[in-house]
């Protein structure tokens, strides 16, 4: 199995308008959009009780759900995360960010 070196750890040519091309973590999880917040809540929500009943018949019932949900909020912040970036970055669909930075005026 051969690798090309040119191709290790270069992104796809952005398909869409590109706001920024390497934006600081305060940007992206302010960029973050309604819908984000819901993906986020939901992996979340569904990750407790996963770990409530992972936890069995024993005592472990209680610190099973809360790490779950630990995991879980972590999960859910790292996907919103990645959805927010490559908005930003052009990778993925980004008409409402393109429009509110015209908005206020800014280029890009």
């Amino acid at each position: 199995m051969s690798l090309k070196t040119e191709s290790i750890g270069r992104l796809p040519k952005p398909e869409y308008p590109v706001i920024d091309s390497n934006p600081p973590f305060t940007k992206t999880v302010a960029n973050f959009s309604f819908l984000d917040y819901l993906r986020m809540t939901t992996i979340t929500s569904a990750s407790v009780p996963f770990g409530y009943l992972a936890g069995g018949n024993c005592n472990l019932r209680g610190p099973s759900m809360v790490t779950a949900g630990i995991i879980g909020v972590m999960g859910g912040f790292m996907f919103a995360y990645q959805n927010s970036v490559g908005r930003l970055m052009g990778l993925f669909p980004n008409e409402d960010e393109v429009a509110q930075y015209k908005k206020k005026g800014k280029s890009f």
